[in-house]
Parts: structure tokens; sequence; C-alpha cells
């Protein structure tokens, strides 16, 4: 929609009288919209400016056509683009000078005009033609001047009392010039954003950003930056548990809705999950950064009311009628939550599918925060608070051998318990050819981490730890059946020392943070009941010993991690053998083991391994180098994309500024 003409531009001004711009060609053709006339001038080599003294200031007054100058760039060469240059820096600098204005109008119209100028001349690969951006947008003699003048705009946007529109187009320009290149490495204008030098490389130089990012202590800063993030999730949450609950009618409206989703792009999918990788960037920068994020991230609140409740259980169907997932009773929407039990619910979500490079990397983003809060303290003792309890949603994963059941209602637990439950759904849930080997270390670790606080500050947890310990076995099984294939891309002797080590951490120091004695006697029993799987991993990682191959280490070191396990099974194996031969039983119930294993506890020798509850703390460099790269270069160039910008509609900004007038 077009907006009207300012009275300012009136017919008596010399923008309406230019000649070049009521010229029209013999065949008559439609006359162009005025300021299109303009930019037609600018690209011509022309200075539409020259003696008249108003142009400037009625020329902001006409909606900006963005479209036109990025493509009237797009078809310029090197040549073109340098022949220009005097035309590019005057448009620059007085859109600049426009945002000192009062008038708000030319400071939208000046806004978006600086969009489409660092776009336009972004669109243009001059990195091999030898021409520098700041040159051609500004000019290096007025560069650090400009820039100065345009970032004091833009903090008196944002910090002044104007509308929430403007500040919000204020923040989608930074975007805009943040992600004018893939490699924000390479973005010169981002030297005057950070640190006001044009000598200065961003990479040499310290981010501003970060540092004062790791040092805020302002709570209420810090818990609207978390609102931010916690919205975005939820928003996503909410929409996967609607698709998921839709209640089914019958049999035919079960039949239409699976085949629909059947020919659900792949590419729709894929984007929905691509376009949080910011929110969890920042959400990952926040918590790596800054210690006193953590009490933001587990400040308990009560959902908005604005949010819709989850949709009802579905009516009982009629026999034969295809039944949708089970659902438990929907929880009043008053529920207390935070910021971990929504991204917690995320995570259960994205970590079902990691077959493609979006959901596989979006998925590892969220391991490494959730690695980052496993290994802070402070979260890790509301998380382990008796008196914090949370119902966390978590979501499963189909599979062929259990049946879905939709918790709407989960038990209310402190947020370890959710955490460990994450973990062990992602190791249960993706034992197949393609073995996500990464992920899995970063879940191992994590429950390393957790045990590591348990154990160090005698946390006595209130977990069925026999699930932990059956699908750490199921791992080791998993590792053995398909070895042959496995080991062709993957060090399963590796990840098998680190399954190990767990169980062996539970082994030497289980008695401090395990909740009760019978605890304890349970993992004796799990250990002697599947001792055929650590009996053939042992005899696997012998194999790899007498063999000069890359494993060769790793599996000396297996075979010491075994030391204790071996031990406890070749301890009571035998006992309770002879204890079934005395008795004249050809099998024996659980208790009768744990009987046996009660009463020769006092002849176990065991040995004390070093270093069980030690592990090496994160570090973003140089490790994740690459990933976080590449990860910021996607979502630049989705930030990138026209719809971004354009989606803020110029109209309604226009009419919030009227009712404020």
């Amino acid at each position: 929609m077009s907006q009207p003409e300012s009275p300012g531009a009136d017919s008596g001004s010399r923008v309406g009288h230019y000649p070049l711009l009521r010229r029209r060609s013999a065949n008559k053709m439609p006359l162009k919209e005025k300021i299109v006339q303009i930019y037609e001038a600018f690209f011509q080599g022309d200075d539409p400016s020259a003696g008249n003294a108003n142009f400037w200031e009625e020329l902001f007054l006409l909606k900006v056509n963005m479209e036109f100058i990025e493509s009237e760039c797009e078809k310029l060469n090197g040549e073109s683009l340098l022949a220009l240059k005097d035309n590019f820096n005057l448009l620059f600098d007085k859109a600049v000078a426009a945002l000192k204005e009062d008038n708000r109008i030319r400071i939208v119209n000046a806004l978006h005009t600086l969009v489409a100028l660092i776009r336009g001349i972004h669109i243009k690969n001059l990195g091999d033609s030898g021409f520098d951006v700041i040159n051609i947008l500004i000019g290096f003699d007025a560069a650090e001047y400009v820039m100065q003048s345009l970032v004091e705009s833009l903090n008196h946007f944002l910090n002044g009392d104007y509308p929430m529109s403007l500040k919000q187009l204020v923040l989608k320009f930074l975007q805009v010039l943040a992600t004018a290149t893939d490699n924000i490495s390479q973005n010169t204008l981002l030297e005057y954003i950070l640190i006001n030098s044009v000598y200065e490389s961003l990479v040499e130089s310290a981010n501003p950003y970060i540092v004062k990012l790791s040092i805020l202590d302002d709570e209420l800063a810090l818990t609207g930056y978390a609102h931010i993030v916690s919205s975005a999730l939820c928003d996503f949450n909410r929409e996967y548990t609607m698709k998921t609950t839709e209640p089914q009618t019958g049999w035919f409206t079960a039949l239409a809705n699976m085949v629909g989703n059947m020919f659900v792009p792949e590419e729709k999918q894929v984007a929905a999950v691509r376009a949080n990788d910011s929110i969890l960037l920042a959400l990952y920068e926040a918590i790596h950064l800054n210690r006193n994020f953590i009490t933001a991230l587990t400040h308990a609140h009560t959902p908005s009311t604005t949010t819709p409740p989850p949709p009802s259980p579905p009516p009982p169907s009629p026999a034969g009628d295809l039944q949708g997932p089970q659902l438990d009773t929907v929880e009043p929407a008053s529920q207390p939550t935070n910021l971990l039990v929504i991204f917690l619910e995320y995570s259960s979500v994205v970590m079902q599918d990691t077959k493609d490079e979006t959901r596989y990397n979006n998925a590892k983003l969220c391991l490494v925060i959730l690695n980052c809060i496993a290994e802070d303290q402070y979260a890790n003792s509301l998380m382990h608070d008796v008196n914090m309890n949370f119902r966390v949603p978590l979501h499963r994963m189909p599979m062929r051998h259990r049946k879905i059941k939709v918790e709407k209602s989960p038990p209310s637990r402190p947020l370890a318990c959710a955490l460990l439950d994450l973990m062990v759904e992602f190791i249960t849930s993706h034992l197949m050819k393609s073995f996500p080997l990464e992920l899995y270390l970063r879940c191992l670790g994590i429950v390393h981490r957790v045990l590591c606080y348990q154990k160090r500050c005698r946390v006595r947890l209130q977990y069925p730890w026999k699930e932990l310990w059956t699908t750490l076995i199921n791992v080791l099984k998993f590792i053995l059946s398909n070895e042959s294939q496995l080991v062709k891309r993957n060090n399963i002797i590796h990840l098998a020392s680190k399954v190990v080590n767990i169980f062996n951490l539970f082994i030497t120091y289980g008695d401090t943070f395990l909740p009760n004695p019978n605890s304890y006697d349970e993992l004796y029993y799990e250990i002697i009941r599947m001792h055929q799987v650590f009996d053939n991993l042992y005899s696997m990682a012998l194999r790899y010993t007498t063999n000069e191959g890359d494993y060769k280490d790793s599996a000396v070191r297996l075979t010491n991690h075994l030391v204790n396990i071996r031990a406890i099974i070749n301890h009571f194996n035998p006992k309770v053998d002879a204890w079934a031969s005395n008795n004249h039983l050809s099998s024996l119930t659980e208790e009768q083991v744990l009987f046996v294993v009660r009463m020769n506890y006092d002849s176990l020798t065991l040995k004390l391994q070093d270093s069980l509850d030690q592990y090496e703390r994160y570090t973003e460099k140089p490790r994740e180098t690459a990933f976080f790269t590449q990860l910021v270069r996607s979502i630049i160039q989705d930030v990138r994309k026209p719809v971004s910008f354009l989606s803020l509609d110029q109209h309604e900004i226009l009419q919030e500024f009227s009712t404020i007038l």
C-alpha cells in the first residue's frame, strides 16, 4: 500500500519539477513512482539534489522502494559501482543525517534507505574485485564520523521514549548490519559498531558485547533476556504438542491425518527447527558467559494467561476406530514453570530426529547448553533442590517396540530427574546404524557431570537408577552386536569406556549418593545378571589390544576400566551358583540373588580407581570453533533474507507514530 505524499512535497517543490522526472517516453508508458525516478537519476550518475535546498527533506518523506535499490545495485559491475561511489556516499550520509531529525516519517524512511544500500552493495561480491564496502558506501575519510553518528542515533532510539515499533525497526536494522556477510569476521561495517576504528580487525579485538554480557548483573535485564528465549521455545513446544495430540474422532479422520502428514514438506519441518538456531545461540551465550543468568534460567513463574490451554483428551472412539495417543489428565495452566523446564521440553522434541544436518546441529547445540548447565555448581544445586519441583513434559520418539503415551501431567520432581530422563531417552532411542557417536558422548558426559556433583555434595536424588543402568547396558549390547559396522567410522572402544566408567562411579562412590542401601544392592544385581555383556566386552577389548590398529590404546584403557566389574562378576557368580546348588534350585529370584550379594560383600576386594569423578571442563575454543562458525553463517543467511526485514510493515509503524504525535 503506497504512502500518500506529504503536504511538504507540494506541486511547487523542485522534486516535483525536476526535468528528468517529468519527461515521458514517446510511446507514453505509464509514469513511474516519483521515488523510482529519483533513484534512476542517482544510478545514472546524476545529482537530483543539485540546486534544490529542500531536496533531502522532501526525499525522505517519500516511501522507500527497497527492492528497486537492491536490484539496481545487483546490475552494476565493479567499475560501475566505483563510478557511483560519490552518489552512494551522498545518499548514505544524508540518510544518517535524517536520523537526527524530529520527523519520524523521515527517520523510518532513512532507516529503510540505509538497509537497501547496505544490502544492495553487499549483493556484489567485492572481495575478488578489490573494492571496499566502506569506501563505496560511506567513503574512507568520512567513515568514522558517519558511523559514529549512526550508532549514536540507534542508541538514542533504543534507549529513548520511542514507539516499540521503531525500536523493533532499529533492532532489525542492526540484524541487517551484522548479517551483511556470511563470514562475520569479514564484515567491515561491524568494526565501527564494535570498536569504532578502521584500523583494527574484528577478529583481533576483544568483543565488548561478550565482555559486557559476561559481567551483566542486572536482574531485570537478565530476566527479560530469559523471557524472550522462553517465549520463542514455548511457542515451538505448544505447536508441536497441538500437532501430536490432535484429537482423532474416527478411523477415517485418523487415516486422513496420517496420509496428510506424509506429504508435509520436509523443508518445512527442517525450517521450523532451523528458525530456533538463533534463539538457542542466544541462550548458549548467556549460560556460557554469565553465571548470573542461572538465576533467570531457573526462576519460577506461571505461564502467561494469554497462552491457550492444551487440547483436551479425545472422547472415546467407537469400536474398531483408530486410536490417537493416550493422554493423561491435563494439568491446570497455572502450573509453575521456568526457562529450563521449557528448554528441556524443547530438547526432547528436537533430539528425537537427527537424520539431517539442521536437526543434528540443533540437537548438538541443545546438548552443549545442557553440558554447560551440568558443569555449573549453582545450577546443579537448584536442579537437585527437593523444594524446587517442576512438571517437565518430555516427548518420546515413536518406536516399534513401545507404545507412546503422551504425558500431559508428568510427576513433579527436581529438575535433575528430568535432565537424566532426557539423557536416558536419547540413549535408548538412537541405537541405529547411523550411530550419532558425538551426541552419545555428550549425553554420557552430562550424566557423568550430574553424578560427580551428587558424589561431591553427597546429594541422594530419588531417581529410578535401574532405568539408567539398563539403558547403559543396552548401549554395550548394541556395540557388541554391531561392532563390525560401527567400528569402521566410530571409536566405539572409547564410547564403551565412558559407559563403563559411569558404572565404576556408582560402584566406587554409590554409597555416598544413591538414595538407600537397596539401590546399591540392585546395582550389583544388574551387573551380575548381565555379566555376559561385560564378559563379551572384555573379550572384544582384548582383541584390539593385540592389534596394531588405531584403537589399541583405547582398548588397553577399556580393559583397565573393567577391572572392578570383572571382580564383582568373578566374586559373586560362583557364590550365587553355589548357593543355588546347596538349596537345590535351578534358578533364583531377584531377592535370592540379592540375599547372596548382601552376605558376601565383606569378602569382595575392589581396586580404587583414580579420577572417576573428574572431567574435562567445556571450552568453546578451539574444539567447537568450526561448529559455531558454521552455525553463525547459517543464521546470518536466514536473517539476511529480505522477508525478515520487510515483515515489519512501514504503514503499521507510521500508524503507531500517529497515535503518539
